[in-house]
């Protein structure tokens, strides 16, 4: 059952995890150390789970946190990629590709909100092509890197981040229906 408690220690998780941005792009542009940021980025994406499961397995579900953690994860995300393309660490075409697809459905969901939308699960396939990615862009970083094994680490971010892109299309398609209605149950709770 979730409640209004903010201070929260999957919220202060959600919050380690968003301080760490300013430490990922001091190192991808300051230091140009693209092995460090691209390690930093691995280690967000793959502890994307944590705070979910501190919540669940401490019953300290929040409302303020399933805002919070969402938003904290598609900011670091966007952010990162932008960062990355301007770094050229990635072809441009697949940065905008998945540049676009963010923004558009972040966009789509904090209007959708306002105008009284019911929060919805993520899908299975949001999972997965969010779990595609969070690992390809940070190989994608590392392998622009051009150290031992680069040729081999570009082929794995591609190995997955195809697919990943691919199915972050298919899931915002999906998403649409499942807006419209969330955003007519949303009306008739609040007419009552």
């Amino acid at each position: 059952m979730a409640t209004d408690r903010i201070l929260t220690a999957p919220n202060l998780i959600t919050l380690v995890r968003l301080f760490c941005l300013p430490l990922f792009l001091w190192l991808l542009f300051s230091r140009q150390d693209k092995a460090a940021a691209a390690w930093l980025l691995g280690a967000l994406g793959a502890t994307d789970w944590v705070d979910g499961f501190v919540a669940r397995k401490f019953n300290q579900q929040s409302n303020f946190g399933a805002i919070f953690d969402p938003s904290v994860d598609r900011g670091l995300f966007i952010v990162a990629v932008l960062a990355i393309c301007i770094d050229q660490s990635m072809p441009l075409w697949f940065g905008v590709a998945v540049l676009v697809r963010e923004i558009s459905v972040a966009i789509a969901m904090v209007t959708a909100t306002v105008f009284g939308m019911q929060r919805f699960s993520v899908s299975i396939w949001g999972k997965r092509y969010t779990f595609l990615l969070m690992f390809a862009v940070p190989l994608m970083l590392l392998a622009a890197d051009e150290g031992r094994g680069a040729d081999l680490v570009l082929v794995a971010a591609w190995v997955v981040g195809l697919p990943g892109v691919f199915l972050s299309y298919v899931t915002a398609f999906a998403y649409i229906p499942e807006i419209r209605r969330n955003l007519h149950a949303g009306r008739l709770t609040r007419r009552g």
